[in-house]
């Protein structure tokens, strides 16, 4: 199974992985990944969310909705013939998408890589606050932006000028203006999942850059104590997309959470809440 279509792929045969990506990304954040994993035994499936890539983009803000966002994933998920409960790996909203798939159909989800996941509206940094405040004013400015803007907002971030290809870098700028504006409206009433990650028993993976600028990295071994059986991974030499500017790194420490995830009985699961950079501790 090697299939690319116009918003959507699935390489490879084996255990499935669906990887689900960020806010005004696409799967090409996942260009380097999905053949990793489909080298290593694993289906990797991976979608352009509504408003995203080259998904549909209705024209009405009311659209832009985590929950129209997630009826477009269940939807995608139950069109592709998908025979055991997928790992999903998501970064940023995609990561949002996950933990509310997880919270609601859990016997659907083997477990969870999450990457720089948004779980609650103080993650946000000041700017990304006033574009939840004011979508309407956000969705203007994305409207008029340029792209060589776009990449002087992108050196802001020293991640992306010193780790990111120029081809990444190109294609982070393509996403942001191909997809639809008015995703701004998205984060505008995102329910705050705090209180309900107790509920969330499965095996969780936690992996984010210590030098993200989107979302406060504090937030990301919070969410690793906050969850039952989480485990964290930081990347001190990234930002918001480690599995961008480290994708050969991140596709290490996830394939082996798959594995250790597959061969772990149940009378010795791992202790969760230990993470080191450069060592996963799995006892």
């Amino acid at each position: 199974m090697n299939e690319f279509h116009a918003n959507d792929i699935s390489l490879g045969r084996g255990q499935p992985v669906i990887l689900i990506h960020g806010m005004a990304a696409s799967l090409y954040d996942w260009t380097e990944i999905a053949p990793s994993l489909a080298a290593n035994g694993y289906s990797a499936y991976a979608l352009d969310l509504l408003g995203h890539g080259d998904s549909a983009k209705p024209n009405d803000p009311q659209v832009y909705q985590v929950e129209a966002l997630y009826d477009h994933f269940r939807e995608w998920v139950n069109s592709h013939d998908i025979d055991s409960p997928p790992i999903l790996v998501g970064h940023s909203l995609g990561g949002y998408l996950s933990l509310v798939h997880s919270l609601r159909h859990p016997e659907q989800v083997r477990g969870l890589v999450l990457i720089n996941p948004y779980y609650k509206a103080q993650q946000l940094s000041l700017l990304l606050r006033l574009v939840r405040r004011r979508p309407a004013l956000s969705e203007k400015a994305m409207r008029v932006t340029p792209h060589w803007m776009i990449r002087a907002v992108m050196g802001w971030n020293p991640e992306t000028m010193t780790n990111f290809s120029a081809k990444a870098r190109q294609q982070i700028v393509a996403d942001y203006k191909r997809a639809s504006p008015h995703f701004v409206y998205i984060t505008h009433e995102m329910p705050d999942l705090s209180d309900q990650l107790a509920q969330v028993s499965l095996p969780v993976l936690v992996i984010w850059g210590e030098r993200d600028q989107t979302l406060h990295p504090a937030s990301f071994p919070q969410l690793v104590q906050a969850l039952p059986n989480a485990f964290g991974y930081p990347i001190q030499s990234a930002g918001h997309q480690p599995h961008i500017s480290s994708p050969e790194l991140v596709t290490r420490v996830m394939l082996e959470f798959i594995h250790k995830l597959n061969s772990s009985s149940s009378t010795n699961q791992p202790s969760p809440h230990q993470w080191s950079e450069g060592h996963f501790a799995w006892s």
